[in-house]
């Protein structure tokens, strides 16, 4: 505890997933619980979105998967995953790679439709992890 009262919480980071675009941390530890934040279709090493859906789509579940990893968990961890789609019409194709990264069972999960994402990106997913 700090002196605070208030539980600590560890940032977690990674260069395996793109770095922070913005005011926030890859993800955040509170006891048992990590927090993810949303990743979109960015390659961790040039910073440039992926083309199309399908490459995003693989690509925000191994940037899921690399910050997972640097917490020291994996996503078969999730109890809750937001997907973020600025054409709902992919979401069976989410769906498909999920199943490749997410073992059963299966974590609670919203699928919401957006009109736009950051760097304009197609899909944008977060989850919540818990471990321990």
């Amino acid at each position: 505890m700090t002196q605070n009262n208030r539980t600590p919480k560890t940032i977690i980071s990674t260069q395996n997933a793109p770095g922070a675009i913005g005011t926030y941390s890859q993800a955040v530890r509170v006891c048992n619980t990590i927090y993810l934040s949303g990743q979109i279709g960015l390659d961790p090493a040039t910073m440039q979105m992926e083309e199309g859906i399908d490459a995003q789509i693989v690509r925000v579940f191994e940037n899921l998967k690399a910050v997972a990893e640097a917490a020291g968990a994996t996503l078969g961890d999730a109890v809750k995953i937001n997907i973020f789609l600025t054409d709902l019409a992919n979401f069976a194709k989410v769906n498909e790679v999920m199943a490749k990264y997410v073992p059963e069972p299966y974590p609670a999960r919203a699928a919401v439709g957006v009109t736009q994402l950051p760097r304009g990106a197609l899909v944008e997913a977060d989850a919540v992890l818990h471990v321990g």
